[in-house]
């Protein structure tokens, strides 16, 4: 694995821009404008010991949700999933008040913060503020900010289109996953910033994978509960290559129980999505098939278990990726300079080792 003094060296010289410079000429955020890094490699993910912030909350919350300041506003977004929070800045939080916003994401599903001044704090402290809820993942094939492989680069503008072209033959562009759930150990809470955004449209929908199991009825609960399912990242590597990207870590697949169970909430929640899952382990190809796409259409079709975010440029979003499944909403004209510019970035950090119901493990 290259150095720290290699990686910054490669960063300067190996560095292929995403954007068109002349188009942001003046762009307060140029230095998060999307690029890869062609050079660097890593080797695969090794197994590590995971503590959830959760655990160390006061389940009333009183630091977080009672903190007698009349500026403090929270609100359900709807009455299953997604709370909002207004008159706190995530830059200032305590770390009794980050371990029970973690607890309070575990159990909401997603909160969403307004009038944040964190794009503004700097990477290191951004950067900072994701690691005390887990390690850091670096993606193995997406574009990046210069000089932080971690913070996975979210952009869709008329100078670069390649993520609209993955939805291009589709009659949506959404499309429900929990974030590279392929992973050995998945992604925990995932904080998405947004630095700019269309005048309309290009919201975030999720889903509660939470209640989406509890919809279910008790034979197919009970027969989910003994399963496991393959997720992949091999197509997702594939189809980089095949585009002349970069794949800085080899493809692996895991087997993921069915039905996962919150380390801190207790709670059951589906844990396939139709971005990665491919297949349930033991079943015939038809079997599979069927229960996946039931299980699939009853997520994407669950509006009374989904909640849709409506962004500006000074809102912060933090989701459990345990728990729920997320789609972007690209409904706006991105060929338009005045319209379609959604340009952000992603800080994912990774837990446990998937749990599921009488102590079915994740393998690989």
């Amino acid at each position: 694995m290259a150095t720290q003094t290699e990686t910054q060296a490669s960063l300067h010289t190996e560095l292929k821009a995403a954007f068109d410079e002349k188009t942001h000429d003046g762009y307060k955020y140029a230095g998060y404008l999307p690029v890869y890094d062609n050079i660097t490699k890593f080797p695969p993910t090794e197994s590590f010991e995971f503590h959830d912030r959760g655990l160390d909350a006061d389940k009333s919350k009183p630091n977080l949700l009672q903190t007698g300041n009349p500026d403090v506003i929270v609100d359900k977004l709807t009455p299953r999933v997604g709370t909002e929070i207004r008159g706190l800045q995530l830059s200032s939080l305590t770390d009794a008040q980050k371990n029970e916003l973690a607890l309070l994401i575990a159990e909401r599903g997603v909160v969403v913060f307004r009038d944040q001044d964190f794009k503004n704090i700097g990477s290191e402290k951004q950067k900072e503020f994701g690691e005390y809820f887990g390690k850091l993942h670096i993606h193995p094939v997406g574009a990046h900010v210069d000089g932080h492989l971690e913070f996975h680069n979210i952009y869709l503008g008329p100078d670069n289109l390649y993520r609209a072209t993955f939805k291009s033959n589709k009659l949506t562009s959404t499309g429900y996953h929990s974030d590279v759930s392929y992973e050995h150990q998945t992604p925990g809470i995932t904080i998405l910033t947004l630095l700019s955004v269309p005048s309309t449209g290009g919201d975030t929908g999720w889903v509660s994978q939470t209640v989406a199991y509890e919809r279910l009825s008790d034979p197919i609960k009970q027969l989910l509960e003994g399963l496991k399912a393959e997720h992949s990242g091999f197509p997702q590597a594939e189809s980089a290559t095949r585009d002349g990207k970069f794949v800085r870590r080899d493809p692996v697949r895991s087997f993921h129980p069915v039905v996962r169970v919150h380390p801190v909430t207790g709670k059951k929640a589906l844990f396939v999505n139709p971005g990665f899952t491919k297949r349930i382990i033991g079943l015939k190809d038809e079997e599979s098939d069927a229960i996946l796409q039931l299980l699939f259409n009853h997520i994407r079709h669950g509006q009374d278990f989904q909640v849709r975010v409506k962004w500006d440029d000074r809102t912060v979003s933090l989701w459990d990726n345990r728990v729920t499944a997320h789609t972007a909403i690209s409904d706006y004209d991105v060929t338009n300079p005045e319209e379609g510019l959604r340009h952000g970035f992603r800080i994912t950090t990774l837990s446990e080792k998937p749990q599921g119901v009488n102590g079915l493990e994740s393998e690989w």
